[in-house]
């Protein structure tokens, strides 16, 4: 059963209740350092405009957050993948916030959706790449489940975006 989610653009109201999720040991596991993502946020209009954050929503409850954003524009800021050129490798991250939604396919859904964000958005997107820790079984299999494939060399999971598509 596909679950019923949309992505809403992240608003000043929503930074409480990221504040409040990145708290949770389940995600702070993976999201490291909570500070971090709560300054990205707090200037994403400013130093960080790249970034393309949203909220996750099922009916009328917000229920997590995800972002994507040009691997090119973060390369001062991540050494795990290089591009040589702006707008075509993209990556994505997600998150759900709210336990009662967890192991029940949300995950999945959110992903696909920012699959086709990306590629509805991104004329030139050839590529989205993610570097989960491997550590992380879940995500590892949402992506997985949306035609991601493990890429060894790179320690990376990624995603062919087709033109034809």
């Amino acid at each position: 059963m596909v679950k019923e989610v949309r992505l809403r653009t992240f608003e000043d109201s929503d930074s409480e209740l990221m504040e409040n999720w990145l708290e949770k040991d389940y995600i702070i596991k993976w999201y490291l350092d909570a500070e971090d993502w709560l300054t990205e946020i707090s200037q994403r209009h400013e130093e960080y405009h790249w970034l393309n954050h949203f909220i996750v929503m099922s009916q009328e409850k917000a229920i997590g957050f995800c972002q994507y954003y040009d691997v090119f524009a973060a390369k001062d800021l991540e050494d795990w993948y290089h591009v040589k050129e702006p707008g075509k490798v993209f990556s994505i991250d997600y998150l759900i916030g709210e336990e009662e939604f967890l192991g029940k396919g949300y995950g999945k859904e959110i992903v696909r959706l920012l699959v086709d964000l990306i590629m509805a958005n991104e004329e030139k997107a050839e590529a989205i790449i993610v570097q989960p820790d491997k550590e992380n079984a879940q995500s590892n299999g949402v992506l997985l489940a949306n035609d991601f494939v493990y890429d060894e060399k790179r320690n990376t999971i990624k995603r062919i975006c087709a033109l034809s598509e």
